[in-house]
């Protein structure tokens, strides 16, 4: 395994996140809906503020056009019944005019006083199917134009998507002075790793094999420094912590008894990254896995015979967990984001059993950035750097 030069001073501490289940991804019995799990505005905002309250530092608020919510309204509503968790709020880009975005991206950031982080997604639009390398121009030229617009009182675009002189963006600026909010962003094909190292500052993985998380990283990692830059890297993975294994992979077992394999395909091809190169090692990790779903000794597939995306969840119990956690921290993996079935009752799991045992902090940028306000007393038991 090749571990990647750890280049974060205090990559000690972690960015531990959870996830809130806008997108109608919430089950007891994975592929079997729940009316009690629904996504809608109260069940997920009680996610969020369980997440708060138990001291993770940042929440993922998805996006989808099938299915679910509306992220940035979402996001909106979760600033005044919040104080300390950052939202990492998913943008897709393209589906709204570029200085739109920004306007409202940097409204959300003063409404949550800083605590607004950015999932940078490419994705086809619905009844659009546009070739990899032309979506990942258009999140070039989006994320250009955000970035200026966040620093600029006045700037020009001659792009091949958007085009425009003389245009003025003040007073339209974050409340994080610094650059605006950090941009997440998660890709493998070579024009998602070259966007990612040229305009981002999170590169975000799907869980694989520590070896094969590591070339990924090697990879942004060279091309980045071809740019002059330097990023953190991040881990979109599942849990099933218990007090023993035995009790962890008894649950996992339960989680899929009830799966209809037609439900868990038409679950998958629902999403619109179903084709994407991301999906497809996913899946390729299940058919490698061994008869209990195991590519690893505690990653564990079967999350992904019943969603697209991340499809792997890491299974234990609260000592192999954070060893799991542990090894991943060594690669330089310093951000996490977790998530799991139901997501209230993980959330509480892993909170309670695994969280108060790690040092964690929010996210600071590796090349000068730190986060834009900082809350004076730590959540839970964990350290806030």
């Amino acid at each position: 395994m090749t571990i990647v030069p750890i280049t974060s001073a205090d990559l000690d501490a972690a960015e531990v996140s959870w996830f809130a289940a806008l997108c109608s991804d919430d089950y007891r019995y994975l592929g079997v809906p729940d009316g009690a799990l629904r996504s809608n505005w109260e069940h997920c905002s009680d996610i969020v503020k369980l997440s708060e309250e138990l001291g993770f530092r940042n929440i993922l608020c998805p996006s989808s056009y099938q299915v679910g919510q509306d992220t940035l309204s979402f996001v909106a509503g979760c600033a005044p019944i919040t104080s300390a968790i950052n939202m990492l709020a998913a943008v897709r880009c393209g589906e709204m005019h570029p200085i739109m975005l920004a306007r409202t991206v940097a409204t959300l950031d003063h409404m949550l006083q800083g605590r607004l982080t950015v999932n940078i997604i490419s994705s086809d639009f619905p009844g659009e199917t546009a070739d990899s390398a032309y979506r990942y121009r258009r999140s070039r030229e989006v994320v250009q134009i955000l970035r200026q617009a966040w620093t600029q009182d006045a700037f020009d675009h001659e792009g091949e998507i958007y085009r425009f002189k003389g245009l003025t963006t003040a007073p339209a600026k974050p409340f994080q002075q610094n650059g605006g909010p950090l941009l997440y962003f998660g890709g493998y094909s070579p024009d998602a790793l070259e966007l990612c190292a040229e305009q981002c500052d999170v590169y975000l993985m799907w869980p694989e094999t520590k070896d094969e998380l590591a070339q990924h990283m090697k990879a942004v990692h060279d091309r980045a420094a071809r740019h002059g830059r330097t990023l953190d890297y991040g881990l979109r993975v599942h849990m099933i912590v218990r007090d023993t294994e035995v009790e962890a992979r008894e649950y996992a077992r339960e989680l899929v008894s009830k799966l209809d394999a037609d439900q868990g395909d038409a679950i998958r091809a629902r999403a619109l990254d179903a084709r994407s190169l991301g999906v497809a090692q996913q899946a390729r990790n299940r058919d490698l896995a061994d008869q209990e779903g195991y590519i690893e000794p505690h990653l564990w597939t079967g999350i992904g015979r019943a969603r697209s995306g991340c499809g792997a969840a890491i299974v234990g119990s609260v000592d192999q967990v954070m060893s799991e956690i542990e090894a991943y921290q060594k690669m330089g993996i310093r951000a996490f984001i977790f998530s799991g079935y139901p997501h209230l009752d993980e959330c509480r799991h892993f909170g309670t059993k695994v969280l108060p045992h790690l040092k964690t902090c929010s996210l600071p940028h590796v090349y000068g950035r730190v986060p834009a306000t900082v809350p004076a007393t730590p959540l839970g038991t964990g350290i806030r750097q």
